[in-house]
C-alpha cells in the first residue's frame, strides 16, 4: 500500500512499494479536501497545501494562515496517503523531498540529511513537533467528495535526539497501536503511534 511512500517522500523514513496506479490529477478543491483528512478540524481551513498540477508535479495548492502543512494524495501511487505536520518540521520535510527528487535512497538521504544538521545548515525543531498521517484503500475513496471511507490514522511526534531513557519509550512496539521511539539519539527521532487496527 501507498500509505508509507508518503512518509518516505516526507521525511525518509524507508518505505517502498513497486505498484502504482492510473495518474489521474484531481481537481484543487478535493485534492486540498483530501490532503487535509488527517488534520484537527480547527486547523483544516487554515493548513498550507501542497498537491498535484496537471503535469503531476507537487506544487502548492492553497497558502496557509496557521502552523500546519498537508500534502494530498500522489496520483501516480497505489492507495491513497495524506498527511499534515507542523510547520517546524518544513526545512527537514523540504529536504528530503528535493534529496528524492534527486534520486537519493532512504540511506543516502538519512546521511546527507544527519551531516547537514549536524553543520548547521538547518535546523530541527527544538520542541517536540506533530505529523498526522490517514490513508485507505483507492477503493473506498470517492473522487468527487474526497472523502475515504477506510481510514485509519497514525500519528508521528518528532522529538530530535530522544533516546529510550530520556523519554521511557520502548524502541519497538509491544502492542498495537502503543507509542514507541523510533531512531532514537538521532535528528530523526520520533515517536510512533498507530496504526490501531
Amino acid at each position: 500500500m501507498k500509505n508509507t511512500i508518503l512518509l518516505a517522500a516526507l521525511f525518509s523514513v524507508g518505505f517502498a512499494t513497486s505498484q502504482e496506479k492510473s495518474s489521474e490529477i484531481l481537481p484543487s478543491e478535493i485534492q486540498v479536501k483530501t490532503a487535509t483528512l488527517p488534520a484537527p478540524e480547527a486547523d483544516k481551513d487554515g493548513a498550507m497545501v501542497y498537491g498535484y498540477d496537471s503535469s503531476g508535479n507537487l506544487t502548492v495548492l492553497r497558502e496557509g494562515s496557521n502552523n500546519l502543512v498537508c500534502i494530498g494524495d500522489d496520483p501516480a501511487k497505489e492507495g491513497i496517503s495524506v498527511a499534515c505536520y507542523s510547520k517546524a518540521l518544513e526545512p527537514f520535510m523540504k529536504r528530503g523531498r528535493e534529496l528524492t527528487a534527486e534520486g537519493k535512497n532512504t540511506k543516502e538521504k538519512r546521511e546527507i540529511q544527519g551531516a547537514e544538521v549536524a553543520a548547521g545548515k538547518w535546523q530541527m525543531p527544538l520542541v517536540p513537533s506533530m505529523l498526522y498521517i490517514y490513508y485507505g484503500s483507492d477503493e473506498a475513496y470517492d473522487k468527487n467528495t474526497g472523502e475515504l471511507a477506510d481510514g485509519q490514522f497514525r500519528y508521528v511526534i518528532y522529538t530530535p535526539f530522544a533516546t529510550v531513557e530520556s523519554t521511557g519509550l520502548p524502541s519497538k512496539p509491544h502492542a498495537k497501536g502503543m507509542p514507541w521511539l523510533m531512531d532514537p539519539g538521532t535528528f530523526r527521532a520520533h515517536i510512533m503511534v498507530g496504526p490501531f487496527n
